[in-house]
């Protein structure tokens, strides 16, 4: 409920017994109450309005959700393009990063890598010349 947990809302309603009294308490509960049904009321005669319109310019339901659901594929379809690419190529970058690192180490410590003999000459002559 609007991200309040239920020790806040006790802490809330501590306050406000605090600052109006147990008298005055309840005469606020009802009046925020009938405050909250007629706001649901005229977001009702709202949304009702709305949909006449809609639907007397030749709108009904289900072409808005055929719309509407076109839409959100669509937009699925180009996040999960940019976040599908960008995983793959984040993880082939990893990937490819490490197993330089990895050949790299091992041609220090001598070990046979996988990689080409030019590619191991390119970085054996500068650390046959440190020593």
């Amino acid at each position: 409920m609007f991200g309040i947990g239920g020790g806040e809302l006790i802490f809330i309603m501590f306050i406000v017994l605090m600052l109006f009294g147990s008298d005055k308490v309840p005469e606020i509960a009802r009046t925020m109450g009938k405050a909250m049904a007629q706001l649901k009321h005229a977001t009702n005669d709202i949304k009702n309005e709305i949909q006449k319109g809609a639907e007397a310019n030749g709108l009904d339901q289900k072409t808005l959700t055929d719309l509407t659901g076109g839409i959100n594929s669509e937009i699925d379809k180009a996040k999960q393009n940019l976040l599908g690419d960008s995983a793959n190529s984040i993880t082939g970058f990893a990937n490819n990063f490490t197993s330089e690192i990895t050949n790299a180490a091992n041609t220090v410590e001598g070990k046979p890598t996988d990689t080409t003999t030019e590619d191991v000459n390119e970085i054996e002559g500068p650390i046959k010349r440190q020593m």
